[in-house]
């Protein structure tokens, strides 16, 4: 019960707190930020005459984000984090400032992009940030904190936002986050200050600057063909799948593909897991409203109730520091396989509806159970001069898989089935998860016996 106690407090010691405070305050800033602009979108787009552009808010987002995180990753390997901390929120504070204020698409696109590029540089910066503050044993912890920190916005984010778009304007979801990301940003900088230079090493992955202009292009073209399938669209996803293949070569460490025992497997482990999960997100809505005909508010609820089993299961984790991370991470996937075969049978309408509920339940523990580890694991395996270039790798992967899933799911559904009876399209899409899920309990059964 003592080290219980001192677990409980480790992230609020005077040397801990402002870190923890600041760090968390920028996650649930991101996070809120996140879920609301999806909500008020129908109504600024219309707003400022961008129907013809309706995706491109989140397509700019997107690919400034891929950019940033590899270039955050590279920036903090050589300088330390210090500097991105800063800069980061800088960025979001005046992509916020600009879009809440934008009289015209032109400038809202200009201000989603600064608010991608602040969110990618500062997620990697803080996640090397807690790499450097808090110890190996510690780092769960916070780990668990951060998930929570996601939980809040995402039960109450889109409500919030449809709130304040509907009494105050559209304008201030962006801009009633201004005063959080001041505050955000002022308590970073004493952090920034405190932190020391980088270490140094006589050989550093860099990631190239080109390679990663090629993968955000390619993620982009990726989403933006599974967003508006056509015979088009599946020709230049193509040719974004062989630039992103070409660009992923010098942005993963080598062995990621083949899953190669240590750091690769990791990064391999993130990219299944978040892939898998992405595309149950991504098309149980639609299986709940057109195969179920539940009404568009409850299609969604089953992922709201995700958010729970996921801050549960990292809260769980964070308390035991002793936990073998390995023996988590495959758990973590079993509990994810069982949730997408779960998804598999709610897809088809002789099944009830209501399973997919207690699904997301038992998804989302298997998220927040693995991806704590996969943290853990990466920062282990990671020379510490090589931990911005690690980290931004695991982040890509996770999104390039997501990306692959979600437009793939796009493929079936106009090839196999429809919109509006989507069953046929689905259940295949999830055996697919599925084997997903498995390999990546197969491929986490073997670690390096030296770390």
């Amino acid at each position: 019960m003592i080290v219980a106690a001192r677990r409980g407090g480790v992230l609020w010691t005077p040397a801990h707190r402002t870190t923890t405070v600041a760090s968390l305050l920028v996650v649930t800033l991101i996070a809120f930020e996140n879920m609301g602009v999806a909500t008020a979108m129908p109504t600024l787009v219309p707003a400022l005459g961008g129907q013809s552009l309706y995706s491109w808010p989140f397509t700019a987002f997107l690919v400034a984000s891929v950019v940033a995180t590899v270039l955050s990753g590279r920036l903090c390997d050589r300088r330390g984090p210090a500097f991105a901390l800063v800069a980061g929120p800088a960025m979001f504070l005046t992509g916020l400032v600009l879009c809440g204020s934008a009289p015209n698409m032109a400038v809202l696109l200009g201000g989603r992009v600064l608010q991608g590029l602040g969110s990618g540089t500062v997620l990697v910066a803080v996640s090397l940030l807690i790499a450097l503050v808090y110890t190996d044993r510690e780092r769960p912890a916070m780990y668990a904190a951060n998930s929570a920190a996601w939980v809040l916005p995402a039960l109450v984010g889109p409500s919030i936002a449809g709130l304040i778009t509907e009494q105050f304007g559209w304008r201030w979801v962006f801009l009633g986050l201004v005063p959080l990301a001041a505050v955000g940003l002022a308590l970073l900088v004493p952090v920034a200050r405190r932190l020391g230079p980088p270490e140094s090493a006589a050989h550093q992955r860099r990631a190239s600057t080109t390679a990663a202009l090629a993968a955000a292009v390619g993620v982009a073209a990726l989403t933006w063909a599974a967003q508006h399938p056509s015979p088009l669209a599946i020709a230049y996803g193509a040719g974004a799948l062989v630039a992103l293949g070409f660009a992923l070569r010098t942005l993963l460490p080598p062995g990621t593909v083949t899953a190669r025992p240590g750091l690769p497997t990791v990064v391999a482990s993130r990219a299944l897991l978040g892939g898998a999960y992405a595309g149950m997100e991504a098309y149980l809505p639609l299986t709940m409203s057109q195969v179920h005909g539940y009404h568009p508010a409850m299609a969604g609820l089953p992922l709201t109730v995700s958010a729970l089993g996921w801050s549960a299961a990292s809260a769980v984790q964070g308390r035991r520091p002793d936990w073998s991370r390995e023996t988590a991470l495959r758990a973590g996937f079993g509990l994810v396989a069982v949730s997408l075969v779960l998804f598999a049978f709610v897809s088809q309408p002789w099944f009830p509806g209501w399973v997919a509920f207690p699904a997301c339940v038992i998804g989302g523990a298997g998220m927040g159970t693995a991806y704590p580890s996969i943290t853990v694991l990466l920062f282990r395996f990671s020379p510490v001069a090589e931990r911005g270039f690690n980290t931004s790798a695991m982040q890509l992967g996770d999104w390039v898989g997501s990306a692959l899933v979600v437009g793939f799911g796009g493929v079936l559904l106009g090839l196999l089935a429809s919109a509006r009876q989507p069953s046929n399209a689905v259940v295949v899409l999830a055996a697919v998860l599925v084997g997903m899920a498995l390999l990546g309990a197969v491929i986490t059964r073997r670690w390096p016996t030296q770390e």
